[in-house]
């Protein structure tokens, strides 16, 4: 009796290892066939470049494509949807951004919840935000735009990517802190926006470094600010915001995210490869021509940073009493 008790204690044993066995022997392997990084924007804006960079770099570390499907709309909410709604299995990811942390609180009635839903994988840059005009817009400095903006009330158009995004944040605390007021158009992304920007149709934009650098250098859009608490390395000769307007600071994020229940072993898998991938000194170049600073984080480390500013840009909707948005 006492040898076949032993023998079933030890079968039980060995039973209960399985799954933990099998999982990681399942991130072991991983990943086996291509995977989605479902980006919330339209290509050519900084979510989809930072994405192209990180996806390319984990397909050469990986040995599978990691394949870039644009989802655009809603301040990037379409694109999360699609991921919480998708297999648990890594092989559909999100690039997220400090535009989902908005629209957390900017939207209402979604059938998700970031914090909840989706789990932080990975952080990847942060880029400054940089205040930029059409040439035709007779001002070159920030306080001259304010000058300017407070004699023409409601007729200086300012492009964003979408409601609820950070460059739309940014310029609605700009608003907010200079007293002015632009009359805010959203667009389905950066290459629209920065199309009626550039023919002039639009005058001033709040976007992304990793957008502007090439249009700045050939002089076709003027930049007046950058966005953070210090100036950017890439434009050592910009000021800041908050040069003119204390306390103002602003500046994006972007990392990847996965279903809730997507297994350990294949984030920590997936951060261990991005985290090296932003310690590569070719990647971290390249990040940084474009003006971005890698964001290596642990996933606890970027979890807590979308939290934090899901906070902080809630407290500037509301402090601004703006009217919500639907989910669609």
């Amino acid at each position: 009796m006492k040898l076949l008790r032993r023998r079933f204690l030890h079968l039980a044993a060995g039973a209960a290892a399985l799954p933990a066995v099998s999982r990681i022997a399942w991130a072991q392997t991983y990943p086996t066939r291509p995977v989605r990084l479902i980006v919330g924007f339209t290509p050519g804006g900084p979510t989809d470049i930072a994405a192209r960079l990180i996806g390319q770099w984990l397909s050469e570390r990986l040995g599978q494509p990691f394949i870039i499907e644009n989802r655009p709309g809603a301040g990037s909410n379409i694109a999360t949807e699609a991921v919480v709604n998708s297999q648990s299995d890594g092989y559909t990811l999100l690039m997220v951004s400090t535009s989902a942390a908005v629209s957390a609180t900017f939207y209402r009635n979604l059938n998700f919840n970031l914090i909840r839903d989706i789990a932080p994988v990975a952080g990847i840059v942060r880029v400054p935000l940089v205040m930029v005009v059409n040439p035709s817009v007779p001002t070159q400095t920030v306080p001259e735009f304010i000058a300017y903006a407070k004699a023409n009330p409601g007729k200086i158009i300012m492009a964003s990517v979408g409601n609820g995004t950070t460059p739309h944040m940014a310029g609605e605390l700009f608003k907010m802190m200079a007293g002015v007021d632009m009359l805010h158009v959203p667009y389905r992304g950066a290459a629209p926006a920065l199309t009626d920007l550039l023919s002039g149709r639009a005058q001033v934009m709040f976007e992304g470094m990793l957008s502007l650098t090439e249009h700045i250098r050939t002089g076709r859009l003027r930049p007046l600010a950058v966005t953070p608490a210090t100036r950017s390395p890439v434009l050592p000769d910009v000021p800041t915001v908050g040069e003119f307007l204390p306390g103002y600071e602003a500046s994006v994020w972007f990392g990847v995210g996965a279903p809730k229940a997507t297994p350990a072993e294949i984030v920590d898998k997936l951060n261990k490869e991005i985290n090296a991938g932003l310690a590569d000194p070719r990647l971290k170049a390249r990040l940084g021509e474009l003006g971005g600073t890698a964001l290596a984080l642990s996933p606890t480390e970027f979890g807590k940073l979308f939290a934090e500013d899901s906070d902080k840009w809630g407290k500037v909707v509301r402090a601004t009493d703006m009217k919500l948005e639907t989910s669609r």
